[in-house]
């Protein structure tokens, strides 16, 4: 990988990283279905007007929307508003990867190897301590949410690998015409009238700023990114940034939220790190161990 694809692999990994605290950021000034609505309707317009659409069936693009885009941040942003921490958010949320070795095996026979088994045990350890701390620092209530939000990113996973190789940019551009009228009309049914009012009625600079970093930083520059370096290098090399992700977002929430983690969710913690390090590498490090004996 030259140089310049490094450091843009490190910006995206710093903005999806930061993501967490800007979310938590906008929940002061918005209620999560309502922000989450505004957040799609700014990635679709008015980029879908100069984005071409992309070569899938409607069908596809609508079970796109429906899973990564509407299901998996109405939950995420829920349980950051009802006490879900921005780091162990980025954290568990990273969860989706196991769920996508499950999804992935279910609906189109993917085969599940054994360092991604090893990885997913490891993983499943660590989130248990982490579940186990609840009222302490995070809700159940938030934990379980998180967890929904990886499920519903798995299986937009499955349904973007069903898709199979298509313009990142404009799949999800036009997959994001979905969401925006399911999250309005949650968040008039759950939310309230008066909730979505009061919210519009205190919209300040820093709720645009929320907004635009959620749509154009996170959304569309993080996936134009990550969709270049994937189609310049193997996958295989690519993927292991994604583990960066969590580190920064509890880093980030540390410093500048203030959150702290016990010593068991520590730990718990770095289970899960590990778990998603052998699940990424494990199977290469496998190979170069079966390897060498053959090459003796």
């Amino acid at each position: 990988m030259t140089t310049r694809d490094l450091l843009l692999a490190l910006v995206v990994i710093v903005v999806w990283g930061l993501n967490f605290v800007v979310i938590m950021t906008g929940l002061n000034h918005m209620p999560p279905l309502l922000m989450g609505a505004l957040r799609f309707m700014l990635v679709v317009f008015p980029a879908i007007l100069f984005i071409r659409k992309p070569q899938v069936p409607w069908r596809w693009l609508l079970a796109y929307g429906l899973t990564i885009s509407l299901g998996q941040f109405a939950f995420l942003f829920s349980a950051m508003a009802v006490g879900m921490p921005a780091g162990l958010a980025s954290l568990v949320l990273q969860s989706q990867a196991f769920f996508t070795l499950l999804f992935a095996a279910l609906f189109i026979g993917e085969r599940v190897r054994s360092p991604n088994l090893v990885g997913l045990v490891v993983a499943a350890i660590g989130l248990t301590l982490i579940g186990m701390q609840v009222d302490r620092v995070m809700t159940l209530a938030g934990f379980a949410l998180t967890i929904c939000a990886a499920s519903m990113w798995a299986l937009g996973n499955v349904v973007t690998r069903r898709i199979g190789k298509v313009d990142l940019v404009g799949l999800v551009v036009w997959g994001n015409l979905v969401p925006p009228l399911p999250f309005l009309a949650l968040s008039w049914w759950l939310e309230g009238p008066v909730a979505i009012r009061a919210a519009l009625d205190d919209f300040n600079l820093q709720s645009a700023l929320v907004l635009m970093y959620l749509a154009f930083g996170a959304t569309l520059l993080g996936y134009s990114i990550w969709g270049r370096l994937l189609s310049r290098y193997p996958a295989s090399q690519v993927a292991p940034f994604s583990l960066l992700v969590p580190v920064v977002g509890l880093t980030s929430a540390s410093v500048l939220l203030g959150d702290r983690l016990g010593l068991w969710q520590l730990i718990g913690a770095l289970l899960v790190m590990l778990g998603l390090l052998i699940n990424v590498c494990g199977g290469w490090v496998l190979g170069r161990w079966r390897k060498v004996p053959a090459e003796v």
